[in-house]
């Protein structure tokens, strides 16, 4: 009977870890057309949207010749479904607030689900431009535990940086707007400096703090949005640190 629970369990466990990459897969593939399409042609050297979504398709083991597919389909290069980008922006119980970027073929459909989390979990879905006021956008370079952190500072000391985070187990990532994301990301390249990634975040201004039970209970909603299809991203200004996260970028 042990040897049967075990086995069961393994399967979970495989069915699981399949369905999140298989959710990953969807995401970066959507993105990759999604930025061909509206975020200036499907040359990555011309398109850094496009560059930034074939760097992370990279990165999680997606194959090149599904890479080049999306970004041909995105061009109109290919028939493909045409996808629309949506956000979504309300209230978590607390008042944290949410951003929900979604990519969906039916907008019907998509906020439906998203509305439906929502009163779930008893937050407010709310006007566009309600919260977005309350983030902005930022380019982030991670580099790994192992780069010799003053020497990468001092390289990066005239590049207009806007601030450094730094952990003994994570390493330290760079922060900056994120327009000059890869101009400063290829010019410390060329100084020995590679960066394990780059990435565009939406941070919030003033992060606020929830007691336990809200921090719980956004929890659990952040990551039913996160496995609704057509979601992309999903942003909070609550501090999560040191909790379970449940917020996903692709």
């Amino acid at each position: 009977m042990a040897g049967h629970s075990k086995w069961a369990n393994i399967q979970h466990r495989k069915k699981a870890q399949d369905a999140k990459r298989s959710k990953l897969f969807t995401v970066l593939i959507r993105e990759l057309s999604s930025a061909a399409r509206v975020g200036g042609g499907s040359d990555p050297d011309a398109n850094p949207r496009l560059r930034l979504a074939v760097e992370k398709a990279l990165a999680a083991n997606m194959s090149k010749d599904v890479v080049e597919r999306a970004i041909k389909r995105g061009a109109g290069e290919t028939e493909g479904e045409a996808y629309q980008e949506i956000r979504y922006e309300g209230f978590a119980p607390g008042g944290a607030a949410l951003m929900v970027d979604c990519m969906t073929n039916n907008r019907n459909r998509t906020v439906a689900e998203v509305r439906r989390v929502f009163t779930r979990f008893n937050g407010n879905l709310g006007q566009s431009g309600c919260v977005s006021h309350l983030f902005r956008q930022r380019g982030v370079l991670s580099y790994s535990a192992q780069v010799q952190e003053e020497s990468l500072l001092e390289a990066a000391l005239e590049m207009d940086l806007e601030d450094v985070r730094n952990d003994d187990e994570m390493g330290t990532q760079l922060l900056l707007p994120s327009s000059r994301l890869f101009e400063v990301k290829d010019a410390l390249e060329r100084l020995g400096f590679a960066a394990q990634s780059a990435s565009i975040e939406e941070e919030a201004d003033n992060p606020i703090e929830l007691n336990d039970e809200r921090a719980e209970t956004l929890t659990r909603m952040l990551s039913a949005l996160s496995n609704l299809d057509d979601v992309q991203s999903v942003h909070s200004n609550a501090n999560l640190s040191g909790r379970p996260a449940a917020k996903k970028t692709a």
